[in-house]
C-alpha cells in the first residue's frame, strides 16, 4: 500500500501511520494506492476511511460490470480495462476508486494469474510518473481521478487500434484469397469480434455510470465538468468500437458469401459428375439388356439342339421323318417369338 501526499511541488511518499493525520487536514490531497486488497488494506479501508462494508467487500472480490455508488462524503467507482490474452481471450483489469473531499483511494482488483501484476498498475504508474516529472499538478481528488481514468480510456482506444490492425489483416486475407483453412480463419474472425465487443461493452457501461454521476449534486462544478468529459471519452470508445465491429461484420459476411459461392460451385460440379455417372450407368444397363436378350434368343435353339443331341434309345422324335425339320422350325419359332417380345419391351 502506497500513501502519497500530492502538493504543489510534486508528490511525497508518506508512511501509513500518518494517514489519519493527513486525512484530518482538509487542505491536503492524499492519494492511497493499493496494488492488491489484502487484510491490511481491508483494515485501512474499513477502520481509517470507514467505508461501507459492501464497498470494502467489492474491492477484494471480482466485479464483472462497472458500478458507481454515491455516499454522503465520497463516490465509489468500479471500472475495467481490457487486456489481451491467449486465443482471443479478453482479461478484465479492474480499477476501484474512492473519490472523497481530500483523498483518492485506488484499489486494483483481483486479476487473472495469467496477467502480469504490472498490468494492473499501468494507469496509476503512468500518472505517478507524470506528477513526479512535473507534467501534471492535480489540485483536487477529481482532477487526480480524471487523469487516471483518462489514461484508462486511452488504453481502451489503444486496444481498439490493435483490434483494428487485426481486422485489416483479416480483410486482406479474404480479398486476396489467402485463406487455407476456413474453420481456423472463421475462428480468428470471431476472436477479433469478441475483443471488439468486450471493449465496446466496457465503454458503454462505464459511460453510463459517469453519465449518472453528472446528476450528483455533491460533486463540485469543477468535478462535474471532468465527469462529463470522462463520460464523453467512454462514449467515444463505444462509438469507435461499434464502427470497427460493424466493419468486421462486413468482412465476416463477405467471407461467408465467398464460402457459399464456393459451396454452390462444388455442388454443381458434383451434380454434373453424378449426372455423367448416371448417364454412363444407364447406357451400360441398355447394353446389358441387349446382351441378355440375345443370349436368351440363342439359348432356346441351343436348348432344343442339346436335348435332341443326347441320343437316347427311347427318343421317338429321332425316328420321325419330319423330326429334323420340326426341330429346326421349333428353334426358329422360339427365337423369333423371343426376339419379338424383347423388341416390344425396348431391349433390342
Amino acid at each position: 500500500m502506497d500513501v502519497r501526499l500530492v502538493t504543489d511541488g510534486g508528490i511525497e511518499d508518506r508512511p501509513i501511520e500518518e494517514l489519519p493525520e493527513l486525512l484530518g487536514d482538509a487542505d491536503n490531497l492524499v492519494w492511497v494506492d493499493i496494488p492488491s486488497c489484502d487484510e491490511e488494506a481491508v483494515s485501512v479501508l474499513a477502520e481509517v476511511f470507514c467505508f461501507h462494508p459492501m464497498a470494502v467487500r467489492a474491492c477484494f472480490e471480482r466485479n464483472r460490470v462497472p458500478k458507481v455508488h454515491a455516499y454522503p462524503d465520497h463516490v465509489f467507482v468500479i471500472l475495467h480495462a481490457p487486456e489481451r490474452g491467449e486465443r482471443g481471450h479478453v482479461h478484465y483489469i479492474e480499477l476501484d476508486q474512492f473519490v472523497g473531499r481530500n483523498y483518492l483511494v485506488t484499489v486494483h482488483g483481483p486479476i487473472n494469474p495469467a496477467v502480469e501484476p504490472e498490468v494492473a498498475l499501468r494507469e496509476t504508474s503512468a500518472i505517478l510518473k507524470r506528477i513526479k516529472a512535473g507534467r501534471l499538478r492535480p489540485a483536487t481528488p477529481f482532477e487526480l481521478s480524471y487523469a487516471i481514468v483518462s489514461a484508462l480510456t486511452r488504453h481502451h482506444e489503444a486496444y481498439i487500434e490493435t483490434m483494428t490492425g487485426d481486422v485489416w489483416r483479416l480483410e486482406q486475407r479474404v480479398t486476396g484469397g489467402q485463406v487455407d483453412n476456413p474453420e481456423e480463419f472463421l475462428d480468428e474472425l470471431f476472436r477479433v469480434r469478441h475483443g471488439l465487443l468486450a471493449v465496446r461493452t466496457m465503454g458503454a457501461l462505464s459511460g453510463a455510470i459517469y453519465g449518472r454521476m453528472t446528476s450528483l449534486t455533491r460533486i463540485s462544478p469543477g468535478g462535474q465538468r471532468l465527469v462529463v468529459d470522462i463520460a464523453d471519452q467512454f462514449d467515444r470508445v463505444r462509438i469507435v468500437a461499434d464502427g470497427e465491429r460493424e466493419y468486421l461484420q462486413g468482412v465476416i459476411e463477405f467471407y461467408q458469401s465467398v464460402l457459399t459461392v464456393k459451396a454452390t460451385l462444388v455442388g454443381q460440379a458434383q451434380n454434373e459428375e453424378v449426372k455423367r455417372l448416371t448417364e454412363a450407368s444407364y447406357a451400360q444397363n441398355e447394353q446389358v439388356k441387349k446382351i441378355s436378350a440375345w443370349a436368351a434368343i440363342f439359348f432356346a435353339p441351343t436348348l432344343i439342339g442339346t436335348v435332341y443331341g443326347m441320343n437316347f434309345d427311347h427318343m421317338p422324335e429321332l425316328h420321325w421323318v419330319a423330326g429334323y425339320p420340326a426341330a429346326l422350325a421349333l428353334m426358329v419359332l422360339v427365337a423369333v417369338a423371343l426376339y419379338v417380345m424383347f423388341r416390344r419391351r425396348g431391349w433390342l
